[in-house]
Protein backbone atom coordinates (compact mmCIF):
# COMPACT_ATOMS: atom_id res chain seq x y z
CA UNK A 1 0.00 0.00 0.00
CA UNK A 2 1.42 3.48 -0.78
CA UNK A 3 1.78 6.26 1.85
CA UNK A 4 -0.88 9.05 2.23
CA UNK A 5 -0.49 12.37 0.12
CA UNK A 6 0.33 15.48 2.50
CA UNK A 7 -2.98 16.79 1.99
CA UNK A 8 -4.70 13.40 2.50
CA UNK A 9 -6.35 14.83 5.45
CA UNK A 10 -7.57 17.81 3.97
CA UNK A 11 -9.42 16.18 0.91
CA UNK A 12 -11.10 13.87 3.42
CA UNK A 13 -12.44 16.71 5.67
CA UNK A 14 -13.42 18.62 2.28
CA UNK A 15 -15.75 15.94 1.28
CA UNK A 16 -17.27 15.54 4.08
CA UNK A 17 -17.81 19.44 4.94
CA UNK A 18 -19.95 18.88 1.26
CA UNK A 19 -21.71 15.86 2.85
CA UNK A 20 -20.44 12.92 1.51
CA UNK A 21 -19.15 9.70 3.32
CA UNK A 22 -16.15 8.16 3.34
CA UNK A 23 -16.73 4.43 3.00
CA UNK A 24 -12.71 3.48 1.97
CA UNK A 25 -9.45 4.95 3.36
CA UNK A 26 -8.16 3.24 1.05
CA UNK A 27 -9.97 1.80 -1.99
CA UNK A 28 -8.78 -1.15 -3.05
CA UNK A 29 -8.77 -2.62 -6.33
CA UNK A 30 -7.55 -5.76 -7.70
CA UNK A 31 -6.53 -5.85 -11.31
CA UNK A 32 -5.93 -9.63 -11.93
CA UNK A 33 -3.09 -10.43 -9.18
CA UNK A 34 -2.66 -6.90 -8.70
CA UNK A 35 -3.89 -4.98 -5.63
CA UNK A 36 -3.94 -1.08 -6.50
CA UNK A 37 -5.16 1.49 -3.44
CA UNK A 38 -6.83 4.63 -5.04
CA UNK A 39 -6.89 7.19 -1.67
CA UNK A 40 -10.30 7.29 -1.04
CA UNK A 41 -13.74 5.13 -1.96
CA UNK A 42 -16.55 7.91 -1.10
CA UNK A 43 -20.54 8.04 -1.28
CA UNK A 44 -23.28 10.33 -1.64
CA UNK A 45 -26.62 9.56 -0.80
CA UNK A 46 -29.23 11.68 -3.16
CA UNK A 47 -32.34 11.85 -2.20
CA UNK A 48 -33.97 11.57 -5.81
CA UNK A 49 -31.93 8.61 -6.18
CA UNK A 50 -31.79 5.08 -4.28
CA UNK A 51 -28.10 4.85 -4.78
CA UNK A 52 -26.85 7.95 -4.89
CA UNK A 53 -23.46 8.93 -6.40
CA UNK A 54 -20.08 7.04 -5.75
CA UNK A 55 -16.83 7.97 -6.77
CA UNK A 56 -12.99 7.09 -5.80
CA UNK A 57 -10.34 9.57 -5.06
CA UNK A 58 -6.89 9.79 -5.66
CA UNK A 59 -4.81 12.78 -4.25
CA UNK A 60 -1.74 14.69 -5.53
CA UNK A 61 -0.05 17.43 -4.01
CA UNK A 62 2.09 18.46 -7.13
CA UNK A 63 4.87 19.60 -4.11
CA UNK A 64 8.27 18.86 -6.22
CA UNK A 65 9.63 21.54 -8.04
CA UNK A 66 8.90 19.48 -11.45
CA UNK A 67 5.04 19.60 -12.01
CA UNK A 68 5.24 18.23 -15.45
CA UNK A 69 7.15 15.05 -13.66
CA UNK A 70 4.35 14.69 -11.30
CA UNK A 71 2.00 14.61 -13.77
CA UNK A 72 3.43 12.11 -16.04
CA UNK A 73 3.18 9.94 -12.95
CA UNK A 74 0.10 11.00 -11.67
CA UNK A 75 -1.46 10.78 -15.24
CA UNK A 76 -0.24 7.27 -15.33
CA UNK A 77 -1.59 6.07 -11.99
CA UNK A 78 -4.92 7.61 -12.69
CA UNK A 79 -5.33 5.67 -16.25
CA UNK A 80 -4.39 2.51 -14.41
CA UNK A 81 -7.12 3.13 -11.51
CA UNK A 82 -9.91 3.96 -13.95
CA UNK A 83 -9.20 1.15 -16.50
CA UNK A 84 -9.09 -1.34 -12.88
CA UNK A 85 -12.06 0.71 -11.55
CA UNK A 86 -14.34 -0.23 -14.82
CA UNK A 87 -13.63 -3.78 -14.38
CA UNK A 88 -14.37 -3.74 -10.47
CA UNK A 89 -17.01 -1.11 -9.89
CA UNK A 90 -18.13 0.96 -12.87
CA UNK A 91 -20.51 2.97 -11.72
CA UNK A 92 -17.95 4.66 -9.43
CA UNK A 93 -16.26 7.63 -10.91
CA UNK A 94 -12.32 8.58 -10.71
CA UNK A 95 -11.35 11.91 -10.08
CA UNK A 96 -7.82 13.22 -9.45
CA UNK A 97 -7.61 15.57 -6.60
CA UNK A 98 -5.54 18.76 -7.33
CA UNK A 99 -4.79 21.56 -4.79
CA UNK A 100 -6.12 25.07 -5.93
CA UNK A 101 -2.83 26.76 -6.19
CA UNK A 102 -1.01 24.03 -8.38
CA UNK A 103 -4.42 24.14 -10.29
CA UNK A 104 -4.15 27.56 -10.34
CA UNK A 105 -0.31 28.15 -11.48
CA UNK A 106 -0.28 24.66 -14.01
CA UNK A 107 -3.36 22.85 -14.59
CA UNK A 108 -4.60 26.50 -16.83
CA UNK A 109 -1.78 25.67 -18.88
CA UNK A 110 -3.47 25.68 -22.31
CA UNK A 111 -1.25 22.09 -22.96
CA UNK A 112 -2.27 20.80 -19.43
CA UNK A 113 -5.91 21.74 -19.91
CA UNK A 114 -5.92 19.54 -23.27
CA UNK A 115 -4.20 16.47 -21.70
CA UNK A 116 -6.39 17.08 -18.51
CA UNK A 117 -9.89 17.02 -20.53
CA UNK A 118 -9.16 14.23 -22.42
CA UNK A 119 -8.49 11.87 -19.74
CA UNK A 120 -9.56 12.67 -16.37
CA UNK A 121 -12.32 13.97 -13.71
CA UNK A 122 -10.90 16.91 -11.45
CA UNK A 123 -11.48 17.74 -7.60
CA UNK A 124 -9.36 20.88 -6.79
CA UNK A 125 -9.23 21.30 -3.15
CA UNK A 126 -7.99 24.28 -0.83
CA UNK A 127 -5.74 23.51 1.71
CA UNK A 128 -6.21 26.78 4.25
CA UNK A 129 -10.68 26.54 4.08
CA UNK A 130 -10.07 22.51 3.89
CA UNK A 131 -13.02 22.95 1.17
CA UNK A 132 -13.45 21.73 -2.28
CA UNK A 133 -13.48 24.61 -4.75
CA UNK A 134 -14.57 22.98 -7.85
CA UNK A 135 -15.63 20.38 -9.62
CA UNK A 136 -14.69 19.25 -13.10
CA UNK A 137 -15.78 16.06 -15.09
Amino acid sequence: MSAKDAFHAVVKTALEKEGWLITHDPYALQAGTLELYVDLGVEKVIAAEKQGQKIAVEIKSFLSLSKITELYTALGQFIIYRIALQKQEANRTLYLAVLSTVYNEFFILPFIQSVIQSNQCLLIYNIEQEVIDQWQS
